[in-house]
């Protein structure tokens, strides 16, 4: 009864409570609503699918965030709140989808690195992130002047569509040197997975060198992801937690149309219900 009890008072203080400003629709997912995604959306299917041509070696780690930036948890996990919980033991990707029911995290991610055995690194998936805050808004600044005001990961629709163009030009920059690339709209910004096969073997020196020739040219990447730092990326079909949104693969030639605020694609089904209610009501 406690425990039911701490589920429902921080599902409710979510819809009551942003730290960030984000685009009008998106907001933090509750506890029940990350529940309802989870036991009923996720797609393990579709997850299966994204790793045909990636892992060839042994099985993929996985890992979530349960509750660092919304700050929406179960009381049973407020230790681990903000702590990256690795899931490298699982029989198959139901097992991996029951882990994330139990954790009901606000992220999940992917490991990029390719284990031997699971323990030594023989290997990692280039990927590329781009991030809203990342660019200079005409309205709200540079990532520095949100920074000061304690909005780091706040963004509005002008910067969605600012690192969407971004993506679609640095998409046709990769183009001119790999052949097999996928997009993926994070849930704030947009990805793009490298899947030719050699480029898993590259070493962090020429991950950096092709960072910075891009970085010159003047696109805003987080190196750090490139070079292989940071080797997490968000899961594709999993529940981005803090907007409401589907971690999506969309087609390159989709970017120009493509509008995370209302691509009902994107949009888990709890919020379309609860939308559609509200209009009823009123």
């Amino acid at each position: 009864m406690k425990e039911r009890y701490y589920l429902e008072y921080f599902s409710k203080a979510s819809v009551m409570e942003s730290r960030y400003s984000l685009p009008k629709g998106m907001r933090y997912a509750t506890l029940r609503e990350r529940r309802k995604f989870y036991s009923k959306e996720f797609d393990v299917a579709k997850v299966g699918k994204w790793f045909e041509d990636w892992n060839q070696n042994d099985m993929v780690k996985f890992a979530v965030i349960i509750g660092r930036h919304t700050r929406i948890f179960p009381s049973k996990y407020k230790d681990d709140a903000a702590t990256t919980i690795i899931v490298d033991e699982y029989k198959d990707l139901d097992s991996v989808k029951t882990q994330i029911l139990e954790f009901l995290p606000e992220s999940a991610y992917y490991d990029r690195n390719i284990y031997y055995m699971n323990q030594r690194v023989i290997g990692q998936e280039l990927a590329f992130d781009l991030d809203p805050e990342n660019l200079v808004c005409p309205i709200h600044g540079t990532l520095a002047d949100k920074m000061k005001r304690h909005q780091g990961l706040a963004f509005c629709e002008l910067e969605l569509n600012m690192v969407k163009e971004e993506t679609r030009r640095l998409y046709e920059e990769l183009e001119k040197h790999f052949s097999h690339l996928r997009v993926v709209y994070s849930g704030r910004g947009f990805h793009i997975h490298v899947f030719d096969k050699e480029t898993f073997n590259w070493k962090r020196k020429r991950r950096l060198v092709l960072a910075q020739e891009l970085k010159k040219k003047g696109f805003s990447i987080d190196e750090w992801v490139t070079t292989g730092g940071m080797r997490l990326i968000r899961l594709p079909y999993s529940l981005h937690g803090m907007v409401s949104r589907l971690v999506l693969p969309i087609e390159a030639n989709e970017l120009t149309r493509f509008d995370p605020v209302a691509d009902s694609r994107c949009i888990p089904k709890f919020l379309t219900k609860s939308t559609s209610s509200s209009r009823v009501s009123s």
